[in-house]
């Protein structure tokens, strides 16, 4: 009921920033706030990270105000990724406060990003996670944009295994999405759009190893290159912000 009744009113969309750890979310987060803010775009942003220390950014919703990430840690003798996950399921159990504050200001708002945590499987893998993209993608036009180091993705192993889990996160949550190739100030990306759709490329640079995972590399490549070549993706750098305005209309185009 609530959807139709807003039918009429204008709404924001949102942008669900994953990637894996060391990808530079929080960074590319800064930048696409900046960015849509020069443009004269009202933007709201929302950390789901309980461990990080300090945002670039001034989150309007944070996780770190909900829940003690030290304090769930130390109380349930947990490790790092333990209390990651913990403290992101509670904060999950009042998600509804959250959807509730971004309804109310749907008006005002052009876009929400969202800053997930660090390691991606808590928030892709599990019961939070799900909360959070269903509960978003019910209410809002929501796409994914997914962060690849670029120059870990130098390796070939490397560069297939976000491959992998980009389209694992899209099979799951059914969304749309934009592939960035991060830190494109260090290492043009130019070889991993090449390998995104030629797997012959691919092959090429594996031919010299023999071992048991490049041949697995190998074989996953020719099995899901034609799914991941249709992605859109787009190279940049949250250092210099070079091709943040072609990441931007890329994710406005994202259906």
């Amino acid at each position: 009921m609530d959807r139709v009744l807003n039918r009429g009113h204008k709404r924001p969309t949102v942008t669900l920033v994953v990637g894996m750890a060391g990808s530079g979310k929080t960074s590319i987060v800064t930048c696409l706030k900046t960015l849509h803010e020069q443009g004269g775009e009202s933007v709201y942003t929302i950390n789901l990270d309980p461990a990080v220390r300090d945002t670039p950014y001034n989150p309007n919703i944070d996780i770190r105000d909900t829940v003690d990430y030290d304090g769930i840690r130390k109380k349930y003798s947990l490790g790092p990724n333990g209390a990651i996950l913990t403290a992101c399921n509670l904060f999950a159990t009042r998600f509804d406060q959250v959807l509730a504050l971004c309804k109310q200001r749907k008006d005002e708002i052009d876009e929400i990003i969202v800053d997930t945590p660090g390691q991606i499987e808590i928030f892709t893998w599990s019961a939070s996670g799900a909360i959070v993209c269903e509960s978003l993608t019910e209410t809002f036009q929501t796409r994914l944009l997914f962060v690849v180091d670029t120059v870990r993705a130098r390796n070939a192993q490397v560069f297939l295994s976000n491959m992998l889990q980009c389209l694992s996160i899209v099979y799951k949550t059914k969304l749309p999405v934009v592939l960035a190739f991060n830190k494109i100030d260090i290492t043009s990306c130019k070889f991993a759009q090449l390998w995104l759709t030629e797997v012959q490329a691919l092959q090429r640079e594996l031919e010299h190893a023999s071992t048991y995972a490049a041949d697995l590399t190998l074989s996953l490549a020719h099995t899901i290159s034609e799914f991941y070549a249709k992605i859109d993706c787009v190279g940049i750098s949250a250092t210099s912000s070079e091709g943040f305005q072609t990441l931007k209309e890329k994710l406005t185009l994202a259906k």
